[in-house]
């Protein structure tokens, strides 16, 4: 599957944002406040956004929920069924642009869209690529046991299961090494 700059771009950054969320009632809101919006816009190099209000933060919250139905859908009907309502909301206009030293790419929201529109219709079509490509089952949330953070698995075979292999998934691998070698000593 060809990932192209501009899509990869946008599947960072709706990981990016799905991650934000809290995890439980007593884990921090990564969009605690206007300035971690601003600070996650600026992060991610989001162009044609504005001055960012209370408002903002609370559209774009509500669009990072939405995100996270997409990965959590069972099947790729209902991711479907998902990401066409989030990109029709978000009044999608397609158009060519070569803006910040990039060559020619597509922005799917229109000029002077709310970041949570440029949000919705930029990484909602980027997820749309994958839905139509068949590879839904690529959207995928972290299998440790302590962990549910989203990512997508870009392996060659579809075989990653850890958001991180560093941390979560060295952690899984010590502690069941560890398991072994009590159970061989023991």
């Amino acid at each position: 599957m060809l990932i192209t700059h501009d899509t990869r771009c946008a599947l960072d950054t709706v990981v990016d944002l799905v991650n934000t969320a809290p995890e439980d009632d007593a884990a921090p809101d990564g969009l605690a406040d206007v300035t971690a919006l601003a600070d996650f816009v600026r992060s991610h190099k989001m162009s044609d956004v504005g001055v960012l209000s209370e408002f903002d933060l609370s559209a774009v919250r509500r669009i990072r929920g939405r995100f996270a139905q997409i990965f959590a859908a069972p099947d790729s009907r209902t991711a479907a069924q998902l990401i066409n309502e989030l990109v029709a909301a978000a009044g999608t206009t397609p158009r060519l642009t070569d803006h910040d030293g990039y060559d020619w790419h597509v922005h799917y929201f229109a000029p002077g869209a709310s970041v949570a529109d440029h949000l919705a219709a930029d990484c909602g079509m980027a997820l749309a690529f994958f839905v139509v490509a068949g590879e839904q089952e690529r959207l995928r949330r972290c299998e440790a046991p302590d962990c549910r953070r989203a990512f997508v698995d870009l392996s060659r075979n579809r075989s990653r299961r850890y958001c991180d292999s560093r941390t979560c998934g060295n952690r899984l691998h010590v502690a069941a090494y560890r398991a072994r070698r009590k159970e061989a000593t023991g």
